[in-house]
């Protein structure tokens, strides 16, 4: 398949382009396109054999449901209802980094969420993003725009690398903002569940409900009959080609054991070591790159996945990681850090 590319200027965006990948959404193909969380892999949300496309090209398993994306607050012939919670959240949050999951109504096909009665929805900031469902003229289903299991793509380059070949058009923009996928809150329970963290954490939830709470699964390796209610509560996610291994506790000890493991592996593994601007001069041995500020994470979840990423480009054999205090969004850190260690912990 022959993927057309076109990178667009997001501040002075070429509508005739956003209209052509917007009428390839509209005739059932895929369109790679830029949002603030991650990039997306889009298909018209409401037509069964567009989205199977998007579970064959990205090698994703079917019981892993998609998000619903739109370019406006009508949703109402989406879904039953839209609780009082949820419109709170709306207000507030959207457009934003926040999925919100409602009880589906019929005109969502089963495919798009995974056999579920519930579908996530979300409207994003990223301004091309909004431009390209309007111009499709349908909601758009997207999960990252990456092979399945691999870190989720912040920039176009990363796309093309996974998916080029395999869609229809890729449609470029600047790199994304927050850097780690949408926060997913259950709006269908009482009280209110956050199913997968992120940069809406939970403390800034906690400001509409105090009673809002973090589903205790989402931390912990899931068995393998877990039926996942919101995508990547299930299977392993955002993993580079090398196996990654947390070290978690203080800081000092930390660092210790990094260096052991590093100097015991020396000449039998190249080893990468994601740091931190503040500890990335601790660490005599090994590749290291790091991930930011401990004293600014957000920075540390914009560059993770492009880390990972960047460890496979000189191809390391083991990447060795700090961890980071489960306190605002170091809890969608840590989160997506588990999920792409296969939960491979050590505790110091």
């Amino acid at each position: 398949m022959n993927t057309k590319i076109v990178i667009l200027d997001e501040d002075n965006i070429e509508q005739n382009i956003v209209n052509e990948a917007g009428l390839v959404i509209r005739e059932g193909g895929l369109v790679v396109f830029p949002t603030e969380t991650v990039y997306g892999l889009g298909a018209n949300a409401l037509d069964s054999i567009a989205v199977g496309k998007i579970f064959k090209a990205k090698g994703r398993p079917q019981d892993n449901p998609l998000i619903v994306h739109v370019s406006d607050f009508n949703i109402d012939h989406l879904v039953k209802e839209v609780p009082r919670i949820a419109k709170k959240i709306m207000n507030m949050y959207w457009p934003g980094p926040i999925t919100l999951i409602f009880n589906k109504s019929n005109i969502i096909p089963s495919v798009t969420c995974a056999g579920l009665d519930t579908v996530g929805i979300r409207m994003p900031s990223n301004i091309i993003a909004r431009k390209l469902i309007e111009a499709a003229g349908t909601p758009i289903a997207a999960p990252s725009a990456n092979i399945s299991g691999r870190p989720s793509p912040t920039d176009v380059e990363s796309c093309i690398e996974d998916l080029s070949g395999k869609i229809d058009y890729i449609l470029g923009g600047d790199k994304s903002e927050v850097g780690l996928e949408s926060t997913i809150v259950d709006c269908t329970c009482t009280p209110i569940c956050i199913l997968r963290p992120g940069a809406i954490t939970v403390e800034m939830l906690r400001e509409i409900d105090d009673k809002v709470y973090i589903d205790k699964s989402i931390m912990s390796k899931p068995n393998k009959d877990f039926k996942p209610k919101a995508p990547g509560m299930k299977y392993r996610h955002y993993a580079p080609k090398a196996p990654v291994k947390i070290i978690c506790g203080d800081l000092t000890k930390t660092i210790a054991k990094i260096n052991e493991i590093v100097q015991t592996s020396i000449g039998n593994k190249k080893i990468g070591i994601m740091a931190t601007d503040e500890t990335k001069d601790k660490y005599p041995y090994g590749t290291v790159i790091s991930l930011g500020s401990r004293k600014k994470l957000d920075s540390v979840g914009r560059n993770l996945f492009e880390v990972l990423r960047s460890f496979d480009a000189i191809d390391v054999d083991l990447i060795l990681s700090e961890a980071f205090e489960e306190m605002g969004i170091g809890v969608a850190i840590m989160n997506r850090l588990k999920k792409s260690a296969g939960f491979d912990i050590i505790y110091v």
